[in-house]
């Protein structure tokens, strides 16, 4: 009982610390929406359209709602030792990981359902698959997190993390397939861009909107899993090797 009490806690604390302020907000969702809508509106395309780039709205939104407070927060209650009171806490440094990026999986899959619900006020979305779109959200959003995470214990100073994030989380933006198809790209980035996490959660959102996904379904889950399981591991022995031993 004591491990889930201290588990919620720190959960409960963390959200109320750093993830309903604006900076995250702004981030999270007014700059995947602003980016949408300047390509909307250069591109000339019409309404229809529309489900053509929802996936990638939904998975920049995934994206920078959670890369963008927690490789940051983690960072900063690393610098402030408060990380280390953390540590006393009643749970194993699995379970307070856990923890720690409940929070961010949590707010990212709100993000990714804000621009789903605004599409369904200006186009017909009936045809959306909601047995595939909402396994692909929690997925999308808990390997963005433990990203944010990788970042955050790789690097010592805030300023780094969040440098460190833009170097990853726009190339993305390019490279995943959001707005353009991978096999448009060069044939020398492509590996690139199948090394990358979000290019199969969003291949997923693809297929659940409008049925144009490029990969297997079931392939895009499991690697976007291996995903999750290879990017904690690597932050957890990060962790006990740089700030704990």
């Amino acid at each position: 009982m004591k491990t889930w009490i201290a588990f919620w806690n720190i959960l409960l604390k963390d959200v109320r610390s750093y993830y309903l302020k604006p900076p995250n907000i702004s981030w999270g969702l007014l700059f995947p929406l602003v980016w949408i809508a300047m390509f909307f509106i250069r591109s000339g395309l019409g309404m229809d359209k529309l489900l053509n780039l929802l996936p990638g709205l939904v998975a920049l939104s995934i994206l920078f709602g959670t890369t963008s407070v927690l490789s940051v927060t983690v960072t900063f209650e690393k610098k402030g030792r408060s990380f280390e009171r953390l540590l006393l806490a009643p749970i194993s440094l699995e379970l307070l990981m856990l923890a720690k990026t409940s929070g961010a999986i949590l707010f990212g899959i709100i993000n990714a359902f804000v621009p789903i619900f605004i599409a369904m006020l200006l186009t017909d979305m009936s045809g959306l698959n909601w047995c595939l779109i909402i396994p692909s959200t929690v997925l999308i959003a808990i390997s963005s997190t433990f990203l944010g995470l990788f970042i955050a214990v790789s690097v010592k100073e805030v300023f780094e993390a969040q440098t460190f994030s833009n170097f990853f989380r726009f190339p993305m933006i390019f490279l995943c397939g959001l707005f353009f198809p991978i096999t448009s790209l060069p044939v020398f980035l492509r590996p690139l861009s199948y090394a990358l996490p979000l290019t199969y959660g969003a291949d997923i959102l693809r297929g659940s909107m409008n049925g144009s996904n490029m990969l297997p379904l079931g392939l895009s889950f499991l690697v976007l899993s291996g995903f999750c399981a290879v990017l904690f591991f690597i932050s957890l022995r990060n962790i006990n090797k740089k700030w704990i031993t």
